[in-house]
């Protein structure tokens, strides 16, 4: 295991590969089953050489260099990633396209970074060439170098020669995931780089003999520097699959950790949830998860539901529960914000919702009506400090205040490339005091005995007859409230004749999409929304399995719903709106809700109810 700190990614791996050439590195699964290739140490450095000595005759030191690759070329996306970095590029991961809206971003991420080369396979390579070829894309124009490394012969690894970079070196630009906007390049360092690994190491307690298994993307932070670069640091191997291998055949992922021993390996939320759907209980006597130590779960809310149902469905197959670990993180700050303590459960706080309503903290018991329930997302490591901001007035908010999440670490991105008023608002925030700089992450929140629990997000939080609402709190109960609805949903505001009102964008099951009609169930939705949120429902939407707009990670893109919505181009299959003569205020809502004949109507719509 590493044990002193190099001063750029660059030496770790060239140690790494001197004292053990012949340690595997990565093994790469095909179809998420099988394996497909693996490589050293030794190899790995030899072929980051040859791709270097290449990329250096045909850009120049400190030029960007775009990565595209398919999500099953794992290993071919590291060597290039290493590669740029062997050569002194700042590498630039990015999703391949697989629709005109992923086109576009790809070619927004060109022309923003202004990139010199793109590096991908032989075929994907030629695809893009074809689609960025088209006058209307912006990128058309651009004169760019088409590499493929895995064709480069490995004898030019001999030539390499050593990049004159150091610890404040850009590495590679970081685009955000776009959930609340458009995607913006944070400018990543190598020392950023090596805190944030180190910050992994202690918080996941990680050693020489942790395994890790990943399927999540590698140009998404998680993937890349979560799973794949903590694996180099540690000197210790990790075995790849492709996310489309793991939405196919959930098992896989579970399989994989199984047959190599992981202890450590996660995602998102979803993606516990979905386990707990997919597989059978037949699948669960050739599993052993005895030696998973730490299931990471991040990137959107953790729900104390999710852990409940995933623990006891996997606990015959050996899975602990203590080894979920609910952790908190974003581009500008590499990765890592804030992580739990391994081997503890994650704490699970119960507040009132009435009170977040306010922006105020107060705790619930877990039989409380309307009690709501939140996982702690941890504590900050090494030197990170968190500060509950009031955002407004720039003042530190008092323990039971929701404020905004602000945080400072040495392990924070550079800020935003060219960007330089954005960083200046975003990377450069202080307190009233003076106090900072600070890391303003746009995210709601506040601490309760040493631990961050996360609300909403400042730019989401809905407004309703002078009440704050969280979209995924409204979203969680609604897509739970029938069997024919998928996990992705969508809570946002639209005006309508000067009021904001309240959308509800709901995907569908596959096998549901010809028999849910959106009118017989809008008076369950419209109800449940009243009861537990107290809020009122103008319209909801039925959805196409996978028609929400969403970030390369997963995340519900809201903004862009909402735009869709309002143009028109959602994938509706069926809406619903409010009639005219439906009250919007609260009196007549509670006259509607709570009149005996529309009592009786709701009681004989739920008996239909399928």
């Amino acid at each position: 295991m590493q044990m002193t700190q190099p001063s750029n990614f660059v030496e770790l791996l060239r140690d790494q590969a001197q004292r053990q050439p012949a340690q595997v590195a990565y093994i790469a699964l095909k179809n998420g089953e099988k394996e497909d290739r693996r490589i050293t140490y030794g190899e790995l450095d030899q072929q980051a050489r040859a791709i270097a000595t290449h990329l250096t005759t045909q850009i120049s030191l400190g030029e960007r260099a775009l990565l595209v690759y398919p999500y099953e070329s794992g290993i071919e996306f590291i060597t290039a990633f290493l590669g740029c970095l062997y050569a002194g590029i700042v590498a630039v991961p990015s999703h391949p396209p697989r629709s005109r809206y992923t086109l576009n971003d790809l070619s927004a991420r060109l022309e923003t970074a202004k990139a010199k080369a793109v590096l991908s396979t032989q075929s994907l390579g030629n695809k893009l060439k074809r689609q960025l070829s088209d006058p209307e894309i912006p990128a058309s124009q651009m004169q760019l170098q088409w590499i493929t490394p895995s064709a480069l012969p490995i004898a030019e690894a001999t030539d390499w020669k050593t990049p004159d970079i150091n610890g404040d070196t850009l590495a590679f630009l970081q685009y955000t995931s776009g959930s609340t906007g458009t995607p913006k390049g944070v400018m990543i360092d190598h020392r950023c780089l090596l805190y944030n690994q180190q910050v992994l190491q202690q918080a996941f307690g990680h050693s020489d003999q942790s395994i890790g298994v990943g399927w999540l993307p590698l140009f998404h932070d998680m993937g890349l520097i979560g799973n794949a670069l903590q694996a180099l640091y540690l000197g210790t191997s990790c075995i790849l699959m492709s996310p489309i291998d793991f939405i196919q055949k959930p098992i896989r992922w579970l399989r994989a950790i199984s047959h190599y021993g992981a202890t450590t390996s996660g995602g998102p939320n979803f993606a516990y949830d979905l386990l707990c759907k997919q597989v059978k209980d037949e699948q669960l006597d050739d599993l052993d998860l005895s030696r998973w130590q730490v299931a990471f779960s991040g990137a959107e809310a953790v729900k104390v539901e999710t852990m409940d149902r995933f623990a006891a469905k996997f606990e015959r197959c050996g899975f602990q529960r203590r080894a979920f670990y609910s952790c908190y993180g974003m581009a500008e700050a590499t990765l890592f914000i804030t992580g739990g303590e391994k081997a503890e459960l994650p704490q699970v706080q119960y507040v009132q919702a009435e009170a977040l309503e306010k922006n105020q903290v107060a705790v619930a018991s877990p039989q409380q009506k309307r009690a709501r329930a939140l996982v702690s997302c941890g504590r900050p490591w090494l030197d990170g400090k968190v500060a509950i901001a009031n955002p407004n007035t720039l003042t530190r908010c008092p323990p039971d205040q929701v404020g905004e999440i602000w945080f400072s670490s040495a392990g924070l991105g550079q800020g935003y490339w060219q960007q330089p008023d954005l960083t200046e608002r975003t990377f450069q925030a202080r307190l009233e005091t003076g106090e900072g700089p600070f890391l303003r992450t746009g995210d709601l929140g506040f601490m309760l005995d040493g631990h961050l629990f996360i609300t909403g997000r400042l730019h989401d939080v809905l407004v309703f007859w002078g009440l704050n609402h969280y979209p995924h709190h409204i979203e969680h109960t609604v897509s739970t409230c029938h069997p024919g609805f998928s996990p992705d949903c969508a809570a946002f505001s639209i005006p309508v004749e000067g009021q904001e009102r309240l959308v509800i964008a709901q995907e569908v099951q596959r096998s549901q999409r010809r028999s849910l009609k959106a009118k017989d169930i809008a008076h369950k939705i419209h109800w449940v929304a009243f009861e537990e949120h107290f809020v009122d429902v103008h319209a909801l939407a039925l959805i196409n399995p996978g028609g929400l707009p969403k970030t390369p990670s997963g995340k519900i893109q809201r903004s862009a719903c909402r735009q869709q919505f309002l143009d028109g181009t959602l994938k509706v299959i069926d809406e619903w709106r409010s009639p005219p003569q439906m009250p919007t205020d609260i009196p007549g809502l509670m006259r509607y809700y709570f009149n005996p004949l529309n009592h009786l109507k709701r009681y004989i719509a739920q008996a239909q109810w399928p």
